[in-house]
C-alpha cells in the first residue's frame, strides 16, 4: 500500500519557473472533428508535457499546456497548422505563471465557452 509520501511528482518543481512555461491557448478556425484534441494529447505526452485540452462550445479549441519551455513552445508551433485535416485561422496565446499543478495530459469534456459542461 502506497501513501501520498511515496508518490513521485512527474513534473518539475515551483522553484524551476524559469526553465517551464505555462501557455494557455486558443485556437481558431476548422479545428473541431479534425482529430486536433487527440494529436495535441499525443503530441503533449511524446513531449512530456502537462494539461488539458477541450472543444468550446464556440467552435475553438482551448489548452493548457505546463512543462520545459521549449517543448510548449513546440507544441505551439505545431498548434498554428494542426493536424492534418485542420484549418488553423488564429491561435490566441496567454502566458501564465507555472503551477505544476497536472499530474498528466488529458482531453477534456468540452465545455460552453462560459463553463457550462456540454454532454
Amino acid at each position: 500500500m502506497t501513501n501520498d509520501n511515496d508518490k513521485i511528482r512527474a513534473h518539475p518543481p515551483k522553484f524551476s519557473e524559469r526553465k517551464f512555461r505555462r501557455a494557455h491557448i486558443f485556437i481558431f478556425g476548422r479545428v473541431q472533428g479534425v482529430f486536433f484534441r487527440a494529436e495535441t494529447r499525443r503530441k503533449a505526452r511524446k513531449f512530456g508535457l502537462y494539461g488539458f485540452v477541450q472543444n468550446l462550445s464556440d467552435g475553438r479549441v482551448e489548452a493548457v499546456l505546463e512543462g520545459e519551455k521549449e517543448k510548449v513552445e513546440k507544441l505551439i508551433e505545431w498548434a498554428k497548422r494542426g493536424p492534418f485535416l485542420a484549418k488553423v485561422d488564429n491561435i490566441e496565446i496567454k502566458d501564465e505563471d507555472y503551477k505544476g499543478e497536472f499530474d498528466s495530459f488529458e482531453i477534456r469534456t468540452s465545455r460552453q465557452s462560459w463553463g457550462t459542461l456540454i454532454r
